[in-house]
């Protein structure tokens, strides 16, 4: 007879089972599991930097799943055990946040890109957008140079191992205020006295760029740098204290202020000066000092949450023994931070050296190939992350492998389909969005071109983000950047190749598409280090659904193609591209998703199931 099936020769009764647990409610990983507490990605994209998207969507409460069959082909991403919940209603409340977050990423992302469609409707394609766009980005850059890599890898856990002290962490919140406020303020003012310098690192001057005028905006821009520091910090505190929804919404708040702005800006009279450049410009310092205070407004919007947390500020200086721990980690971080700024660089170069209009072009169809992984993926594949964390930190293998295995076959099934869609619609989305007000036609389509050549890169950069977690998920802070370094001398040959064959209207194309390629070598070197570090990871899994959903997407692309012919050429360019944009899309993405529905294929079950309870919880 097996042991467990022998009579209790005592005659007592069996001891009740213990307590099912709950799955752990946030993506904070307990410190008794042996996580390291540096276990974090970069925030930083190859190629641009959104610090408050980033952190509005890295600490969301999990979604507390019910309970769930077998995954496809049996991989079963492993439950997630951690803390339990004090109370019955805790885990509820958590779910509803949860939901309420996505939503407000989804609404930040969307007010996000319509001030950029307005700011083209305002000011056009032109140079005045293009000596924005690349003044608009100075800050991002300063910021993560100076605190963002390291905030997201190694402050932001440390503020969760704060709450060990005997004070409830609030010393250490006020000693890392303290310093980061100091070396905010000094890096932005440096920052803003050295905005000529930065000016011509990005602008080619043998072009149709104005560095005049990207001057005069970096003037007015670069002081954001310190707001974002302000936001960041608040926003890693508050996450800290399980707080999610103020961070999450405001930058809703920060869209909004500059949407107005814009509406100002549209209908002041007169246009903005361009020979020669006068930083007093009415509409200049409206647009300029507005999309500020916008950053502003978004850091500003935390204080109330974190001071209804019972926090109070009070200067305290000095360097915690804590922040000294992980040097060598936040050194690799800001390596990583640094090689991707130099790619970053050369391509708006090489964009200014070509037509009026190439950053701005450039910019947005970045913007609009953001959008399918900004929901879909950081949506769906969030409660994935911690569970890798988990697995790493208890050295299991299996688990590790079999949880990226499972990202990898969800990120193909619900964005290959949208990314093959993109490339019939590209040129219709341009002209649809782009093609109003100060914009013209053909820069709108060459824009929609841009976006349908991005297209493809679409899975391998979300790979390539999911390949960076699960590196940094094993406290190897080395890899990601060795990679960033690969990519980064792949790319910059490849970008002085577009100015050198192609003509100047076609750069932007060429750029988008040396971008995607980059892409596509991150992920096959990741994959290739993965599998020397972890051994077998069911690539051929992986490899099969890839089939399956590019035979699927092929039809719809073509379905889509067909349905494009019978719209007439007579409805004139914004009607028609509006109504092919309506007619394709929704053909494409039906007959791609019903083919995968038809094959059975299983990882669209989970896809439909969060996306069912996200819409109920919103």
């Amino acid at each position: 007879m097996r042991p467990w099936r022998q009579e209790n020769p005592q005659g007592n009764p069996p001891p009740p089972p213990p307590p099912p647990r709950r799955e752990d409610a946030t993506m904070l990983i307990p410190r008794d599991r042996g996580l390291h507490p540096s276990v974090r990605w970069p925030m930083a994209d190859p190629d641009v930097l959104r610090p408050y998207d980033e952190l509005a969507t890295r600490m969301l409460p999990r979604v507390l799943d019910a309970p769930r069959t077998a995954e496809p082909f049996g991989d079963t991403p492993p439950p997630v055990t951690g803390i339990e919940p004090k109370t019955e209603e805790k885990p509820q409340s958590l779910v509803k946040a949860s939901g309420r977050i996505a939503i407000a990423s989804l609404i930040s992302r969307i007010t996000g890109f319509l001030w950029k469609v307005m700011l083209a409707w305002a000011v056009g394609i032109g140079v005045v957008n293009d000596s924005f766009n690349v003044a608009n980005t100075m800050p991002n850059i300063v910021f993560e140079l100076l605190l963002g890599g390291v905030l997201s890898s190694v402050v932001v856990p440390l503020l969760v191992r704060s709450q060990d002290d005997p004070d409830g962490g609030e010393a250490y919140v006020q000693r890392l205020m303290t310093v980061a406020s100091v070396l905010l303020l000094i890096g932005t003012v440096i920052a803003v006295a050295a905005a000529p310098l930065f000016t011509s690192l990005y602008v080619d001057k043998s072009g149709q760029a104005n560095p005049d005028l990207a001057t005069a905006f970096a003037y007015l821009l670069l002081p954001q740098i310190f707001f974002y520091g302000v936001f960041a910090l608040l926003s890693a505190v508050l996450n800290a204290k399980h707080i999610f929804a103020p961070a999450a919404w405001a930058p809703v708040v920060n869209n909004l202020v500059v949407i107005v702005t814009i509406i100002v800006v549209a209908v002041m009279p007169g246009e903005i000066s361009l020979d020669p450049v006068k930083l007093g410009d009415a509409k200049l310092l409206t647009l300029g000092l507005g999309v500020t205070a916008g950053i502003v407004a978004q850091a500003v919007i935390l204080v109330p949450p974190l001071l209804r947390t019972g926090f109070r500020f009070k200067w305290r200086w000095g360097i915690d023994k804590r922040m000294k721990e992980f040097g060598g980690l936040a050194g690799w971080i800001l390596g990583y931070v640094a090689v991707s700024q130099i790619g970053f660089t050369i391509n708006t170069r090489v964009l200014t050296s070509g037509t009026q209009g190439g950053v701005t072009a450039y910019s947005n169809a970045w913007l609009l190939f953001q959008l399918p992984y900004g929901v879909i993926g950081v949506s769906l594949l969030t409660a994935i992350m911690p569970r890798m964390s988990r697995a790493a930190a208890d050295g299991d293998n299996n688990k590790l492998i079999s949880d990226l295995s499972y990202a990898s076959r969800l990120s193909t099934v619900t964005l290959v389909p949208i990314s093959a869609v993109m490339t019939i619609v590209g040129s219709s989305i341009g002209l649809a969005l782009f093609s109003i007000g100060k914009g013209t036609p053909e820069s709108a389509e060459r824009l929609g071109q841009a976006l349908a050549i991005s297209a493809f890169g679409l899975l391998p950069y979300a790979l390539v983000m999911l390949q960076l977690r699960v590196f940094y998920a094993m406290k190897d802070a080395r890899t990601p950047t060795l990679i960033m370094i690969v990519m980064t001398v792949a790319k910059i040959p490849l970008l002085y190749l577009c100015p050198a064959l192609l003509d100047p209207d076609h750069i932007v194309l060429g750029a988008m598409m040396v971008n995607a390629m980059t892409f596509v070598v991150g992920a096959i070197l990741g994959q290739v280090w993965l599998w020397v570090r972890l051994g077998n990871l069911r690539s051929k899994r992986v490899l099969g659904v890839i089939l399956f959903t590019l035979f699927a997407s092929v039809l719809g692309v073509v379905a889509a193609w067909l349905v494009g012919l019978v719209v007439p050429s007579t409805l004139g360019v914004t009607i028609g591209a509006w109504l092919k944009l309506v007619l394709q899309g929704l053909v494409g993405i039906g007959v791609s998703f019903g083919v995968l529905i038809a094959l059975k294929v299983d990882e669209l079950a989970p896809v439909t199931r969060r996306f069912t309870r996200l819409v109920k919880r919103g």
